[in-house]
């Protein structure tokens, strides 16, 4: 199993590979988990693949936890994997931890959390814990390292700023 062909399933699925790590004894995944796996919304194909669902059209409470517990509980039985969620604790997993130790997303300077290649949109909707140490790429750069930092300024009301997110 290759990081590649784990993207791919995934976007046949209407999801893709927002990161991955290999992973350290405090990173609070598995026991015996390599490789750490995060999944997200795929921009192109996300909203066809849940908008029409079972779960989107049927009424019952929080669709898309049960549409992302049903589909990447597929796609970690399909390679290999534990599935782990963001949703039904507590406890809870540590997402932003493990988005941040990818190596493809950080805190902003906004405070919120920015992706490499989705910006202050990412959303994570669940990981794949896999045994095996995947080959896996480098990590990004940091958007705001050059220090130009255009979510302090991008909101016309203001409410992004030096000091956080003002509600």
């Amino acid at each position: 199993m290759t990081l590649t062909a784990i993207a791919g399933a995934a976007r046949a699925v209407g999801l893709d590979v927002l990161g991955a790590f290999h992973a350290a004894p405090d990173d609070g995944v598995p026991d015996g988990c390599g490789t750490l796996v995060l999944l997200g919304p795929d921009p192109a194909g996300f909203w066809g693949q849940f908008s029409v669902s079972a779960e989107a059209g049927d009424g019952g409470p929080d669709p898309l936890d049960r549409w992302s517990a049903r589909v990447i509980g597929g796609l970690a039985a399909e390679v290999g994997a534990a599935a782990l969620f963001p949703f039904g604790g507590p406890p809870h997993q540590p997402f932003l931890a493990w988005a941040r130790r990818s190596g493809a997303a950080w805190t902003s300077p906004v405070g919120l959390l920015v992706h490499a290649r989705l910006g202050l949109f990412v959303s994570y909707r669940g990981a794949l814990a896999l045994a095996a140490r995947l080959t896996l790429p480098e990590p990004g750069t940091r958007p705001c390292a050059a220090g130009a930092a255009p979510c302090l300024s991008a909101c016309p009301a203001g409410v992004l700023g030096a000091g956080g997110y003002d509600v």
